[in-house]
């Protein structure tokens, strides 16, 4: 008889390893014990609230591997918001330095159309406090000075904004930080799973049913999807007038602004784009969405595809092509 020791849970045991004929049998028992007393992986969820919206975390693991997984998505969420919400000082950090380039690489290739320079229009037209309101002629002219990438610049490790230049990273930031805790995720070994907030999302992995994740497209006028996405290994995220406006005098009024015309983009009620990153994702159908050319865009990335619904409610297809089932 051979002797092996073996620790299991801070136990020592002992397991006598037969010799001859027996031994097959008793390396079956020992598998069955071992698959046994192995902590079950299921599926868990969990929410967060990241940048205002509700953020769902769905993964599956061992019960004692989610806590860990909760921890660090929450370390994520809070370190992203703490950088890049509305009024944050910090300019120099890596974090911020690194979104800035990919920002910037994305306000070239739309010619302007994406810009986190436009602080002052969501100002302006009331998104910041609430209190909505069409601008003055004035007030709108007043922007030219403060408004466009050009007012930014990098100065020894550092962003340096012109006078009167305020950021708005809400078109890129929510899916930089989805790659960052999805990334964190999978690093960690977890294999299947989704980090959603608020439709911009990162699944990776088979869904529950062993299957590409289904995703819903939300109808821009009621309620209801206009379509659902199937994605896997796949981030998306979706820019519309819905999801933040006010309406005067029978005209809507939403927060994606045109940075050449400081009014909100016509011409489209929503944009969904698919691809490897939340961050281009997020940031390419804010640009999709203002620009008049989209197809000009999307050329320049060939692994994004994108879902288009114009202003009357059609839909069209871009770049890479989805897998997309229409509502009936």
């Amino acid at each position: 008889m051979l002797q092996t020791i073996f620790l299991w849970k801070n136990r020592i045991s002992l397991l006598i390893w037969p010799l001859g004929k027996n031994r097959r049998a008793f390396l079956c028992a020992l598998l069955v014990l071992l698959s046994t007393c192995a902590p079950k992986e299921t599926w868990n969820t969990t929410t967060f609230i990241y940048f205002d919206t509700v953020c769902e975390v769905k993964v599956f693991c061992s019960p004692s591997r989610f806590k860990a997984v909760q921890k660090a998505v929450q370390k994520v969420f809070k370190d992203i918001e703490i950088r890049f919400s509305p009024g944050s000082t910090d300019l120099a950090s890596p974090e911020v330095l690194s979104l800035y380039q990919k920002a910037y690489a994305v306000y070239q290739d739309s010619e302007g159309k994406f810009d986190i320079s436009v602080g002052d229009l969501s100002r302006i037209w009331g998104f910041h406090d609430l209190s909505f309101h069409i601008p003055t002629a004035e007030d709108l002219d007043r922007t030219k000075n403060t408004i466009g990438m050009d007012k930014i610049r990098i100065h020894e490790g550092s962003l340096v904004l012109s006078p009167g230049t305020q950021l708005d990273w809400g078109g890129i930031a929510k899916g930089y930080g989805i790659d960052l805790a999805s990334s964190a995720l999978i690093d960690m070994g977890i294999a299947r799973g989704f980090v959603n907030a608020g439709g911009d999302l990162y699944c990776w992995g088979a869904n529950p049913k062993s299957l590409p994740w289904k995703i819903g497209i939300k109808h821009p006028r009621r309620s209801g999807f206009s379509g659902v996405l199937s994605i896997s290994d796949e981030a998306a995220a979706t820019t519309g007038d819905y999801q933040r406006y006010f309406v005067e005098e029978g005209t809507r009024y939403h927060h994606v602004f045109d940075p050449h015309t400081g009014f909100p983009a016509r011409g489209k009620q929503s944009v969904t784009v698919v691809g490897p990153e939340a961050t281009f994702c997020d940031a390419l159908s804010t640009a999709l969405f203002v620009s008049k050319q989209p197809k000009t865009i999307l050329d320049l990335y060939p692994q994004y595809g994108a879902v288009l619904i114009d202003s009357g409610g059609n839909i069209s297809f871009l770049g890479k092509p989805v897998s997309f089932k229409p509502s009936e």
